[in-house]
């Protein structure tokens, strides 16, 4: 490599460099959090729990899972009657669908990054469990699962903010007329 490309190399490199970083801190791209930390702290402890249930029917470990649900049992318990709250709260009639829908995508996006790793998976997602179950108490759960960071993008949790409505067919006619 000649010394009159290199340079402009290493600022493109830089470049994309820089634009990852930004990128990958940027706000606008984070996956949104919800309006309370009540309510985000109901999701990560359900997006753990998710994690576990893939990594357990993926790498042959119910035995692990069952033993964390036995644990947790009156922690998981009342996180799931404030998670099934917070869809009957926001969605009224059709929260229980809302939350079976969020559940099922939440599931299939794991099990979708679970797929991506292949065989990587097992060894890297093993060790949840020994983790969660070297936890000191059920108070420890929610901050470990909030440290884990599992909620996917394109999951997203709660619903803050309505969606922007798209622009209808009409109205983007006229704009152009």
């Amino acid at each position: 490599m000649s010394k009159r490309t290199s340079p402009p190399r290493r600022r493109a490199h830089a470049l994309l460099l820089g634009a990852a970083l930004l990128s990958a801190t940027s706000p606008a791209l984070a996956v949104p959090r919800c309006a309370t930390e009540t309510d985000q702290s109901v999701f990560e402890l359900e997006a753990l729990k998710t994690e576990l249930m893939v990594v357990a029917t993926t790498c042959h470990m119910e035995d692990r899972y069952n033993a964390f649900v036995e644990r947790y049992k009156p922690t998981l318990a009342q996180n799931g009657r404030a998670f099934g709250q917070y869809f009957t709260r926001v969605h009224g009639r059709t929260g229980q669908r809302q939350n079976d829908i969020f559940i099922t995508e939440l599931a299939n996006a794991r099990s979708n990054a679970a797929r991506q790793l292949g065989s990587d998976f097992c060894p890297r997602n093993g060790g949840l469990f020994t983790e969660v179950m070297s936890l000191r108490g059920e108070a420890d759960l929610a901050p470990y699962a909030a440290g884990k960071d599992l909620l996917s993008a394109g999951v997203t949790a709660c619903e803050g903010a309505p969606a922007p409505r798209p622009a209808r067919p009409a109205a983007t006619r006229r704009a152009s007329r």
